[in-house]
């Protein structure tokens, strides 16, 4: 059970019988570690044991590139309204933070990613996150197994190739099922809205996805100058 050992806004992440070395002293992690354990370096400096949880995944997985972000993963789980139980389809894996997070929720995914070593990186991300009893991570290309794959409820791509994935989602998911698909470049979104009319999907819509952080200090507040607001495009559809 990976753990997340917090001073201040410090955090390590570390297994129980692992060592941590900072500037604060040595700690050794106890085999029988528990969230909520105060444990302490030999210069006396407290930690804080917390266990692992869904916001943690963005900020401590492993990275084989842009994950996709908080923001994006909420209102995919909110448009297609994914639960406990459901099956996903998922391609384009990536760090795995989308797959880890609907595993979190309860339900089953089958994701595919093409590169085997990002592949890898994510059957680790997917293992620390406790969930690979819900999260099958595959290597390949997903389209190269849509003949054997059907029933799913929820299909979502992050994926270059997604219109043609969108064009076979009435064979692969199950009547009432929803679409949701990340595009980068509003062109992509619109190739993805095309390809879910054209396979007779109902309610397509496309949302851009853009937040602010906001800043507050004695001259007073305001949207934050920091960081980027807009993450991508976000198209859903659902099978009639």
């Amino acid at each position: 059970m990976t753990v997340l050992l917090v001073h201040g806004d410090r955090e390590y992440l570390r297994e129980p019988g692992e060592e941590l070395q900072t500037d604060l002293g040595v700690l050794d992690v106890p085999e029988d570690v528990e969230p909520g354990d105060t444990l302490e370096t030999h210069l006396g400096e407290a930690f804080t044991v917390r266990r692992l949880r869904g916001p943690d995944l963005f900020h401590h997985f492993e990275r084989t590139g842009a994950p996709m972000m908080p923001r994006d993963v909420g209102l995919i789980v909110g448009e297609t309204g994914v639960a406990a139980g459901d099956r996903v389809l998922d391609a384009g894996t990536g760090t795995g933070v989308l797959a880890a997070y609907l595993g979190r929720i309860g339900a089953d995914v089958v994701t595919y990613e093409q590169d085997a070593e990002f592949a890898d990186v994510a059957r680790d991300n997917v293992a620390m996150a406790n969930v690979a009893d819900a999260v099958d991570v595959r290597s390949g290309d997903v389209t190269e197994h849509f003949d054997d794959l059907s029933g799913f409820d929820v299909l979502t791509l992050d994926t270059q190739d997604a219109p043609a994935a969108v064009e076979r989602a009435p064979d692969l998911l199950a009547d009432g099922g929803s679409l949701g698909v990340y595009s980068p470049f509003v062109e992509d979104a619109r190739a993805v809205a095309e390809a879910a009319r054209e396979a007779d999907l109902a309610n397509v819509r496309t949302k851009e996805t853009i937040q602010r952080e906001m800043d507050f200090d004695d001259r007073g507040t305001r949207p934050s100058t920091a960081g980027v607001g807009h993450t991508g495009y976000l198209t859903f559809a659902r099978k009639v």
